[in-house]
């Protein structure tokens, strides 16, 4: 299959307020796993809702630079907006406008074409707990022969029904290729640790699962293979985490664009890989995926706007 790979879910604007000041930054979980791609040498498609106002032309030029292309769900309410205020150690804490919590995602035959030519559609940060907008994604990726593979990111701020939401996206999870979930995903979600989140989501059908554990690393659990792996050594110190998840989420989505891992070590070269990225992402602010050739002063990729 020689499609691009489509991510669906969020784009939004970041509104960064600390002590030093506000900034903005073009984000999203999904537009930045999307952009992580094409800075990895993946040809991405983003479906996702912009609005036709000022931060949605930045979105969109955004996208540009980077060579995403867009399809693009239109927004009465204008584009997405998350004001996060940051804590002493980086962790953002979020507030989402109007057109954020009421989120849609039109799935037309522009959407419905480019999934069905996709070798992998990534799904994060879907509104799950919206149940026509879940059937319309189910009914989207039912029958294709990529891979799926989900990151549900939920967010207290978007989420209206947690029940909902769970029951959504244990529907899909039960037909992933991989599924990543983090440490907040499972108390969140489920109140329950992550290694038990882990287990749930192989029992109900998942090839792979894909755990984040923060500053402890990640592991990937898939048939009889568990592999582990810490946080790589970098240097510089740790500026932002906003993006190490979906830089991560992007790594491993890039492996599997020519058929998923299959064995131990195969396996292990992927999370190292991630693993890599991710340091490499958290020692700049914002969530742009960056490599590790950024830490050695030869980032060779563009920065972009």
């Amino acid at each position: 299959m020689s499609g691009r790979v489509v991510v669906i879910g969020d784009a939004l604007i970041d509104e960064l307020r600390d002590d030093t000041g506000v900034r903005e930054f073009v984000g999203g979980a999904a537009l930045n796993v999307a952009v992580g791609l094409s800075r990895l040498g993946v040809p991405t498609t983003l479906i996702a809702m912009v609005g036709d106002d000022e931060a949605g032309a930045h979105i969109r030029a955004y996208l540009g630079d980077f060579g995403v292309e867009l399809l693009a769900t239109p927004s009465p309410l204008g584009s997405s907006r998350a004001v996060s205020t940051r804590s002493g150690g980086g962790e953002p804490e979020y507030v989402f406008n109007a057109a954020a919590q009421g989120r849609r995602i039109r799935f037309g035959a522009a959407e419905r074409q480019a999934i069905a030519d996709a070798p992998v559609t990534v799904v994060s940060c879907f509104p799950f707990d919206d149940v026509a907008q879940t059937i319309e994604l189910a009914e989207s990726v039912a029958d294709v022969d990529g891979a799926l593979v989900i990151d549900p990111n939920p967010r207290s701020g978007m989420m209206h029904d947690r029940a909902e939401f769970v029951r959504g996206f244990e529907q899909l999870a039960a037909r992933c290729a991989l599924v990543k979930v983090g440490e907040d995903d499972a108390t969140l979600l489920y109140g329950t640790p992550l290694d038990d989140l882990r287990a749930r989501l192989i029992d109900l059908g998942a090839d792979a699962v894909l755990a984040t554990y923060g500053a402890a690393g990640a592991a990937v659990e898939a048939g009889d293979v568990i592999v582990t792996k810490p946080i790589s050594d970098a240097p510089g110190r740790v500026i932002d985490t906003m993006g190490g998840g979906d830089a991560v989420l992007a790594s491993v989505v890039s492996a599997f664009v020519h058929g998923a891992p299959v064995s131990e070590d195969d396996w292990d070269a992927v999370l190292q890989t991630a693993m890599d990225v991710a340091a490499a992402t958290v020692r700049f602010e914002g969530a742009l995926l960056r490599l590790p050739s950024a830490l050695t002063g030869i980032d060779l990729d563009r920065i972009g706007t």
